[in-house]
């Protein structure tokens, strides 16, 4: 156990691309969507049981989900769970979690990662890990980059120097997600990994990052150091978060920094950040057909076929598809191509100024 490492997991996120099985009330981290018993919230905390003791993980989310939380982790101290009042990004839940943790373990090194990927490899997962642990110091601002396997247009992708140590690569630049054309040239160069949103650092280079690129987070957070493990904690996040800009760490210090690095990781990684993604990774037929719940193919290839309804005696059968996602909830049915993620953000809205929050 290292008892100066803190995991910090960020579980504040919608799950709009997973609607409609992602819910405002129940976004996709809480649920056990890979079918093992526990959510992808659980199986993040879990991985991390042997490493660090429990008290030096940290869960950052919104006051929305505090009974959620509660549920399915009623033995983690309130003290550990960093409720935001509002949405401001991936910057100021950092912050937040950072000048928190600086309170108790001035030194500490923080890994810092989202709650809703699926790492395969959790043994090659965690020697990536333990060798950015290693290599951070007061000034590195350490990313674990994916080795890419296919021209992915998803993601984001970061440029390395491979002239750096075999271990540890300096960043040259973090790219947006590109075009089909730009990601194949990526993957050709041999220079780019995928950006997994995965940090680990040193509580004095985040904060001294926070200080240099963002005074205003560090303005707000810094002022808070009385209040962090009291009861007046609270009260003092409410009436400060709101000042936040809500801006992701990558704008805000990484893309900023010339302290960046990265350690290549290569551990059966997905961000499940679309049904695409989750059908890449689940059990296939001979045709490339995903199915959870009851129901009949005929000429089918490439579909995500779901039913959660709660009505046992009702059976889907489904012809001539390719490529779709087939949801069938007890209040929602979608029927929608899998690969075009972005337009889930649209159904959503849709929804909403249509029927209001009824459905979302």
């Amino acid at each position: 156990m290292d008892n100066h490492l803190h995991i910090v997991i960020m579980a504040g996120g919608t799950g709009t691309r997973f609607w409609p099985y992602s819910r405002n009330n129940k976004p996709k981290q809480f649920l056990d969507v890979l079918g093992t018993g526990r959510s992808l919230l659980q199986m993040t905390y879990d991985r991390f049981d042997k490493i660090v003791p429990d008290s030096n993980v940290w869960i950052v989310s919104n006051d929305i989900y505090a009974d959620l939380l509660h549920q399915q982790f009623p033995d983690l101290p309130d003290t550990q769970l960093l409720l935001e009042p509002d949405k401001r990004n991936t910057a100021p839940c950092i912050a937040y979690a950072a000048y928190k943790i600086r309170e108790r373990d001035p030194e500490g090194i923080m890994v810092v990662l989202p709650s809703d990927q699926v790492i395969f490899n959790e043994s090659a997962f965690i020697d990536a890990i333990d060798t950015a642990r290693k290599a951070a110091d007061d000034k590195k601002l350490i990313t674990i980059g994916i080795q890419p396997n296919r021209p992915e247009t998803g993601y984001g992708y970061i440029q390395y120097d491979d002239n750096s140590s075999n271990n540890i690569k300096k960043v040259k630049n973090f790219k947006e997600k590109p075009a089909i054309d730009l990601a194949k040239e990526y993957i050709a160069s041999g220079e780019y990994v995928w950006n997994a949103g995965i940090f680990v650092w040193s509580i004095p280079a985040i904060i001294n990052a926070f200080q240099s690129y963002q005074p205003g987070l560090h303005e707000i957070f810094d002022g808070g150091g009385k209040t962090y493990f009291t009861k007046n904690e609270r009260s003092f996040i409410k009436d400060n978060y709101q000042r936040c800009e809500s801006i992701s760490i990558d704008y805000a210090v990484m893309e900023k920094s010339k302290n960046v690095f990265t350690v290549l990781g290569n551990f059966g990684w997905s961000d499940l950040g679309s049904w695409n993604a989750l059908h890449e990774i689940m059990d296939q037929d001979e045709n490339q057909n995903v199915v959870v719940g009851d129901a009949l193919l005929y000429d089918c290839k490439d579909n995500f076929i779901i039913s959660k309804e709660n009505t046992p005696d009702k059976y889907m059968i489904i012809q001539g598809l390719e490529g779709y996602l087939v949801a069938n909830f007890d209040d929602v049915i979608l029927i929608s191509k899998k690969s075009d993620s972005g337009i889930f953000r649209d159904f959503v809205k849709d929804v909403k100024g249509k029927k209001g929050d009824q459905f979302i």
